[in-house]
């Protein structure tokens, strides 16, 4: 899939004037779900739009932000690193203040990769109606001895988790061993990578897998 920006979108913006894009269901919403991005690829990648258009054809409302460091590289070109954690985190509630402010009804928060890490620690502050997270990085690449699971342990929100079996980021095995909140729902998906992309081998396609996470995503938010 696409790593990169494929140019401006014209689509709105939130606090701070950071891109933000809104895909409504055709009918009414069941709940709004705030979705940003993981740390390589911005909001319009191709993993982002199945995801968000798939959930809006599921009822759900989803709306796409982008983190500054990303907005600032689909301005100039130039690839540069995430923010600091603690703007990334002010990012989040800024623009989750703004959706609150526009939408009624239940607001859940969640994100690819990065993304859904950065909701994780904020989802129990900001009171979100759920969490949503594709392809938690229980650590980061190649380091498996510093896991990023503290906080997931006494976490409140109701979570959903889907993740591959084989993610170099938290695999089945890895993640067997960590003390989880029991409001988290773990989902594996089989023989699939950090991308949710399975192995060919699988008989799975990456849109099965795909199609079969927007519908999980679609019936936890309905749930809550």
């Amino acid at each position: 899939m696409s790593k990169g920006p494929s140019g401006f979108i014209d689509a709105g913006q939130c606090e701070q004037g950071l891109p933000c894009l809104w895909d409504e269901p055709p009918q009414a919403a069941l709940g709004t779900l705030i979705l940003a991005h993981g740390a390589g690829a911005p909001m319009d990648s191709p993993f982002m739009q199945y995801m968000a258009q798939g959930l809006a054809s599921r009822g759900v409302r989803v709306v796409r932000f982008e983190f500054a460091y990303m907005a600032q590289r689909r301005a100039d070109g130039r690839k540069r690193p995430p923010n600091p954690q603690a703007q990334l985190l002010q990012q989040w509630r800024e623009v989750h203040a703004q959706v609150r402010q526009r939408v009624a009804g239940p607001l859940a928060i969640g994100g690819k990769s990065m993304g859904g890490r950065m909701a994780s620690l904020l989802a129990d502050e900001l009171g979100a109606s759920a969490l949503i997270c594709l392809g938690y990085p229980f650590y980061a690449a190649g380091k498996p001895e510093k896991p990023r699971v503290a906080h997931l342990a006494d976490l409140r929100t109701p979570t959903l988790i889907v993740q591959g079996e084989r993610d170099a980021l938290g695999n089945r095995e890895a993640v067997a061993g960590y003390d989880l909140s029991p409001a988290i729902e773990l989902h594996w998906l089989q023989a699939a990578d950090h991308d949710l992309k399975p192995l060919k081998a699988s008989g799975f396609s990456h849109e099965q897998h795909l199609e079969t996470t927007a519908g999980l995503i679609a019936a936890f938010l309905g749930a809550k």
